[in-house]
């Protein structure tokens, strides 16, 4: 597996650790901090657990291919079928359910 990494700030160890030993069919529940504008909010989801990899974001890839700026996502399908995506931040928790 890749080293996870984001772009400009440290992901907590015991995430990259969990994240490095999940396996496709876990049932995991995340947890994220949302801001719009100046509301803040915390949002949960659970799902099963397909894959982690990085996203390259289009604003930096349009300019200079050693600028580009990619994101760990973790890829998981909800209890309704949908598959879902989320970028990963430093705030982000994932646990095993």
């Amino acid at each position: 597996m890749m080293d996870i990494v984001l772009p400009t700030r440290t992901l907590d160890p015991a995430l990259k650790q969990l994240l490095m030993e999940l396996k496709a069919g876990t049932r995991i529940r995340i947890t994220q901090m949302v801001r719009v504008g100046s509301r803040t909010w915390t949002t949960t989801v659970e799902g099963i657990y397909r894959d982690v990899n990085y996203l390259a974001t289009g604003l930096s890839t349009q300019r200079v291919p050693k600028d580009d700026i990619i994101v760990p996502t973790v890829h998981f399908t909800k209890d309704n079928g949908e598959l879902s995506s989320i970028t990963l931040d430093e705030k982000t928790r994932i646990e095993v359910v």
